[in-house]
């Protein structure tokens, strides 16, 4: 999931998709804004918004909105993905399980597309029922590849199908995916207090230690940078800038957990 903002060549890729390869405004609403630079996100949030008090015929500041990667001119989709989902704790086998094949998809590519196709991809892939998709035969296999409104790459389609088996074979001997996953964080969500997109690596020894129990079981599609980006996106880990709004909110969440 690109935006252009983290096209920076102090960026490498794997950087890009760790950090859901946005960079920019983060004033939600802005009707101008002041920033020289795209990268305003990493500049301080160095932006204003006026409004026009017609009584008055005076200008005051009106609070700004900050978050940490959400792109100027980004989707309202977007804006609400980072305001409501991205680092708000998952839980729940089937919801984790279609989080990670979401990811796996999005492997390469910036977060964007994925939300932008992620309702089509509900859709063809049966509301990604794993029980459904292990029964997906070659022919199957062959009509989903010619959907325009998903991303249409064979080896991502065909890990999709594989995983869902091995994810079934997980549960029946292994029990909880929601408990095994969340091991890797020892249950409670990771609190970081990063306060650049700089800061945000690309793996780390969790999300290693997740990828390598993952392709033991069968899994594809789930390298350690991959296993990071999911990480990010179901709570595992609090990465949300401390400069973001939603840091101190997904803080108090889990402290009320």
């Amino acid at each position: 999931m690109s935006e252009s903002d983290l096209t920076e060549a102090n960026f490498s890729r794997a950087e890009r998709v760790s950090t859901r390869a946005q960079l920019g405004c983060a004033v939600r609403g802005t009707r101008r804004c002041g920033a020289r630079s795209p990268t305003c996100a990493k500049a301080r949030l160095r932006c204003t918004r006026e409004m026009t008090d017609e009584a008055t015929g005076t200008t005051a500041a009106a609070p700004i909105v900050r978050r940490c990667w959400t792109a100027q001119g980004a989707s309202q989709l977007m804006l609400d993905y980072h305001d409501r989902e991205w680092g708000v704790p998952l839980h729940g086998d089937r919801e984790l399980f279609a989080k990670l094949i979401l990811d796996g998809f999005q492997a390469g590519l910036s977060w964007s597309i994925i939300l932008n196709k992620r309702a089509r991809f509900l859709e063809v892939f049966d509301g990604f029922e794993p029980e459904r998709m292990a029964r997906y035969d070659r022919r199957r296999i062959l009509q989903i590849l010619k959907d325009p409104g998903i991303v249409r790459n064979r080896q991502k389609v065909e890990a999709a199908v594989g995983n869902a088996k091995a994810f079934l074979e997980f549960r029946e001997k292994e029990g909880s995916f929601d408990k095994f996953v969340w091991s890797f964080v020892d249950g409670v969500p990771k609190q970081n207090t990063r306060r650049s997109l700089r800061q945000l690596p690309a793996r780390t020894k969790e999300s290693d230690r997740m990828s390598e129990a993952l392709v033991e079981r069968r899994f594809r599609f789930v390298g350690p940078t991959i296993c990071y980006a999911f990480m990010q996106a179901v709570g595992m880990v609090n990465d949300h800038l401390v400069t973001c709004f939603r840091h101190v909110e997904l803080q108090r969440l889990a402290g009320e957990r």
